[in-house]
């Protein structure tokens, strides 16, 4: 008797034991295929990153009146912004011009066609909102020439508009995903004050040369490409620099200022909308696309991290480090203004405001709100002109009679 109930208890703790392994086994399976989906979204997620972007349909065009010249838009937080715009369409025009909001709903926004729309005209539906507004140089009815500026990995194409007397230029750096044209809309505030203005191409932004990789840095190497655009600069006769960058293109001007051999000539630091620090905007990103935060981070890692530059198809590792202007406040030398608008909605404006308190002796920010991502010229033009105008005179870039120059 005592042996049978020795048997059965032996029995009992050896199907226990095999029931505690089948579910470590289970939950090590688990644990296993979770630790693996959120490598891939991560390694996904760092690959999206430093991918040169492809512009993407936003909204939907609802209807077209070809003789009332309106057009009606999906409505979106950019769709229902006061101001000019511009519309990335497919079909028998290309792009067109926006104007003021005649009508809204919950669901569309009428507004004023800009660009002449024949009634033969066929537009897909999807469509892209952008603030470019100006999408060729011809249309400033400037004067302007077609540039090569030689770097490292090729000549980048350029456009140059002469003014002045040639001592003060403007060199203007497009954000991630864009070209040189997204800068055309701040050409007349220089010219108005005799600056010229190189608007430049860098590499892996789909006009100037590819790198090997391909692939985007965020700013630590495209400013070699800037640089080189400053030297180009200096030889045409230029003795004082003025950069401007829009969103990454403000993380490369800052990364030009720190680094560029022609420092010395760097006068002024104009930002709109600027990347001061990448993680903070990765994280912002992730959270407006669901992205869980151990995933961003993981992301972050990959980037950062020798063993995944293959896996992400980058060249190197990304050193976010040296890309946190506020961490390197302490190195900056020249003056800077931030135009941000608190309700941006693509790069936060955290940063910019850290940057402020960081060095407060160098850095002036105006903050704009309502206005999204890069679209400040386009919400409040007379506000976007008179801040840069003003602060350029009161350091001497620029001559005074450009404060009542006409904009196209």
């Amino acid at each position: 008797m005592v042996d049978s109930r020795r048997a059965a208890g032996t029995g009992a703790s050896l199907a226990l034991i095999a029931g505690l392994r089948a579910a470590i086994t289970v939950l090590t399976a688990a644990l296993t295929t979770t630790l693996a989906l959120l490598g891939l979204a991560s390694l996904r997620m760092a690959r999206t990153v430093v991918t040169p972007a492809r512009r993407l349909a936003d909204v939907r065009i609802l209807a077209l009146d070809t003789a009332a010249q309106t057009i009606t838009l999906s409505r979106t937080p950019d769709t229902a912004l006061p101001g000019r715009y511009g519309l990335f369409t497919d079909g028998t025009m290309d792009y067109l011009k926006l104007g003021s909001v005649l009508a809204e709903d919950d669901e569309g926004v009428t507004r004023k066609l800009l660009t002449h729309v024949p009634p033969a005209a066929r537009l897909a539906a999807e469509a892209a909102f952008s603030g470019w507004y100006f999408d060729h140089p011809e249309q400033l009815h400037l004067p302007y020439s077609p540039e090569l500026v030689g770097s490292a990995v090729g000549p980048c194409p350029a456009w140059l508009f002469p003014a002045g007397d040639g001592d003060v230029w403007v060199i203007q750096i497009h954000g991630r995903g864009t070209t040189r044209a997204e800068c055309l809309r701040a050409v007349p505030v220089f010219h108005g004050l005799g600056i010229t203005s190189l608007l430049v191409s860098y590499r892996n932004d789909g006009e100037a040369p590819r790198s090997r990789e391909g692939t985007y840095t965020l700013g630590a190497t495209e400013w070699r490409d800037v640089d080189a655009a400053v030297g180009f600069a200096r030889r045409r006769g230029a003795r004082r620099i003025i950069l401007m960058g829009w969103s990454m293109g403000g993380a490369i001007a800052l990364q030009l200022s720190l680094h560029s051999a022609h420092r010395g000539m760097i006068a002024g630091v104009i930002l709109d909308s600027p990347v001061i620090d990448w993680r903070i905007v990765l994280d912002y990103q992730a959270g407006l696309r669901g992205v869980s935060p151990a995933v961003a981070r993981l992301a972050v890692r990959a980037l950062r991290s020798r063993w995944a530059t293959p896996l992400i198809r980058a060249g190197a590792p990304i050193p976010f480090e040296r890309l946190d202007i506020v961490s390197r406040a302490a190195e900056l030398r020249h003056p800077i203004l931030i135009l941000h608008s608190d309700d941006d909605g693509f790069v936060p404006s955290d940063a910019s405001h850290d940057l402020v308190v960081a060095r407060p002796d160098l850095v002036e920010m105006r903050v704009f709100d309502v206005a999204r991502h890069t679209k400040l010229w386009n919400y409040d033009q007379d506000r976007w002109t008179r801040s840069i105008t003003g602060w350029l005179l009161e350091r001497g870039l620029g001559d005074e009679a450009g404060r009542t120059s006409p904009t196209p």
